[in-house]
């Protein structure tokens, strides 16, 4: 047991790496601009095509993986990332570094997909919920000191610091892996038939759908979060980053809250999800201009938003028992789907209706998220009401003479 406790923390230390990866170089946009010789919306495109590469390719990259050891894929994945890193550190060419945002971007839907699959079979079926929020507990993290840490060393050491930090933690990710992780060739591989067949069902695009809405929802607001808390709030660049570091943390403790409310209901903690949403930004909307509730409500934020990741990979999920690592693919995939349409739909509210009403756009998805879950589960409902009774184990006539009696009755 302790040694799977390791091997789920391992897992979580990969996350925690690929993220800081990730969405650190959103920190460092800046330096980046400057060192590279490149304009700002150029720089942009480093944290642009990454996720566009996720969305796009990770299905299809899980699908090629999928008959190969889990070990050695996962040690692949993270070794990228810390090669990736290495090459950020020590290049000056942004061609090359761009080559090298796009390399990485095609294993992290891989690794994310496998290292869930992973967590989740090594615990009992009990605990397997408890080991994936253990594992997007190093998204949390990665969120709450990844990206700040990353941010710090860039403006007070050097670029290649913040990128040499996070080719380190790769790597030891990467020995973590190595030493911890039991090897786990696949012994009896679904066909790539049998792993696209879930695209099949209307009720798991419906499923999809509702994870697109949920993360447009998170990201229409907070993709712009330091311009909602300067404008409407009218906090300092100091002010602002405090807000970031304090709803990064708080994220940590709401995914594990998240965790355990999925372990009571599943079905019930997803639905009550978006609403949750829905609640914030009407919080926020309200007291937007007032300094001091502000703050509070950013802690509420967090709270809030850390458990869009492992209550959406839940609910999806359900749909992918028989392939769920493809299942966790479409999971990364549409959830990066999510956040690009979120980004630019807040984008197109704040500069056509002003920066307050930005909540309104994540309101209104939220509500479609509402709607969206209703008519999945709806499905599930007329399903079952189409499963035809069993037979009466009495026989034909004696089952009539019953039925007969309690209609008298």
């Amino acid at each position: 047991m302790k040694r799977t406790s390791l091997t789920v923390l391992v897992l979580a230390l990969g996350v925690f790496g690929i993220i800081t990866t990730e969405m650190g170089m959103v920190g460092v946009l800046p330096q980046v601009s400057a060192e590279l010789g490149v304009a700002p919306s150029a720089a942009g495109w480093l944290v642009g095509v990454f996720a566009l590469v996720i969305a796009v390719s990770g299905p299809f990259t899980t699908l090629l993986a999928s008959g190969v050891d889990r070990k050695k894929v996962l040690a692949a994945a993270i070794a990228v990332f810390a090669v990736s890193n290495a090459v950020y550190a020590v290049t000056s060419q942004y061609e090359v570094m761009l080559a090298f945002r796009i390399v990485p971007a095609l294993f992290h839907p891989v690794f994310f997909a496998v290292a869930l699959a992973t967590a989740a079979r090594m615990v009992p079926a009990e605990d397997a919920t408890r080991a994936t929020t253990t594992v997007f507990g190093g998204v949390t993290v990665g969120f709450a000191f990844g990206v700040p840490l990353s941010s710090y060393l860039a403006e007070h050491v050097s670029l290649a610091s913040a990128f040499w930090f996070a080719a380190l933690v790769n790597l030891a990710a990467f020995l973590g892996i190595l030493r911890f992780v039991p090897a786990m060739p696949v012994g009896r591989r679904m066909s790539y038939g049998a792993q696209l067949g879930i695209l099949g069902r209307s009720r798991t695009w419906l499923t999809i759908v509702s994870v697109v809405l949920v993360f447009a929802a998170m990201f229409s607001v907070y993709g712009y979060f330091a311009e909602y808390l300067g404008q409407v709030t009218h906090m300092d660049g100091t002010w602002v980053s405090a807000m970031l570091m304090a709803f990064g943390i708080v994220m940590i403790a709401g995914n594990f809250a998240f965790g355990a409310l999925l372990r009571r209901s599943l079905i019930g903690t997803a639905v009550a999800y978006p609403v949750l949403c829905l609640a914030v930004y009407v919080l926020l909307y309200v007291v937007g201009p007032s300094f001091a509730p502000m703050v509070v409500a950013v802690l509420v934020w967090g709270a809030v938003h850390s458990g869009g990741l492992v209550v959406s990979q839940s609910w999806l999920g359900r749909d992918a028992t028989d392939a769920p690592e493809f299942g966790n693919s479409l999971f990364i995939s549409f959830s990066n789907l999510g956040i690009t349409v979120g980004t630019a739909v807040g984008g197109w509210v704040m500069s056509d209706y002003g920066t307050r009403r930005l909540t309104c756009a994540g309101a209104v998805f939220a509500v479609a998220a509402v709607l969206v879950m209703g008519l999945r589960l709806g499905m599930d409902r007329i399903g079952a009401r189409r499963v035809p009774a069993p037979p009466d184990p009495a026989g034909p006539v004696l089952g009539e003479v019953r039925a007969a009696s309690r209609e008298s009755s």
